[in-house]
């Protein structure tokens, strides 16, 4: 039985709270107490008012579903506390001197940073690019405007550039292109699109190297209980939850 603290007590934590299996929550923290108190009510856990509380407990592993300002500003300390993380604002690893940090760390705490797929399907065999080859890595996001924050009365483009540009315009939206990113160890291209007849998330990858060439779309209903989450991130974090420590590894 894994033990879990929870970092974020929103709409994921909640997620993760009600679907408890081969893991269990032991602790948890939030910027707002009282949802770290609402949330152990339903988990069993404990909450912490104060983080040094928190990461002094008795447990083996961070699951991080707050911001990517907690990652930056909490991931060096949970790893030196001698626990493993898991990010799911994965947008934080978009700084570079940052992402070695932690990394480095992690190294020499031997410790992990695991990384959920997220919003898209497909970065274990994306993962090639760090061996062979890829000439072409481009994330095509297409979002409802009212979701960005924007208006639109038409179909458009409102960004494209480099992965670490994109998640500086809009940080709270395109973590998918820092985890592709990282999977295929080259910086994804991205365009992102706005266009009000859409009502789901829309990602299409784009990949071309040396192995081929592949597309992959998704179109992600929103979580059931705040439209401003992807459920499929929520369930890629239990995934990883529930097979972290199965000794039978699919996939890369």
């Amino acid at each position: 039985m894994i033990r879990i603290g929870l970092l974020g007590c929103g709409n994921i934590g909640h997620i993760i709270a009600k679907n408890q299996e081969n893991f269990e929550i032991l602790a948890l923290y939030d910027r707002i107490p009282e949802k770290a108190r609402e949330l152990a009510d339903i988990s069993g856990g404990t909450a912490y008012e104060d983080f040094n509380t928190f990461i002094g407990a008795d447990f083996d592993l961070v699951v991080e579903a707050a911001s990517v300002l907690a990652v930056r500003h909490y991931g060096t300390a949970i790893i030196n506390s001698g626990k493993d993380i898991v990010v799911m604002s994965v947008g934080a690893l978009s700084d570079k001197a940052f992402l070695s940090l932690l990394t480095e760390t992690a190294r020499r705490e031997r410790k992990k940073i695991y990384i959920p797929s997220g919003a898209v399907m497909g970065l274990d065999n994306i993962k090639v690019g760090q061996i062979s080859g890829i000439h072409k890595l481009l994330l095509k996001t297409t979002k409802n405007p009212e979701s960005l924050g924007l208006a639109s009365d038409e179909k458009r483009l409102v960004f494209s550039g480099k992965a670490h540009q994109c998640i500086k315009e809009f940080p709270k939206n395109v973590n998918v292109s820092v985890a592709l990113s990282l999977a295929a160890g080259c910086e994804a291209d991205v365009e992102l699109w706005v266009d009000p007849e859409v009502d789901r998330n829309i990602h299409e990858i784009y990949i071309e190297g040396d192995f081929g060439d592949a597309c992959i779309r998704v179109r992600n209903l929103q979580s059931p209980d705040n439209p401003s989450t992807s459920y499929l991130a929520a369930l890629s974090i239990l995934t990883l939850l529930r097979n972290i420590d199965n000794p039978l590894v699919v996939g890369t």
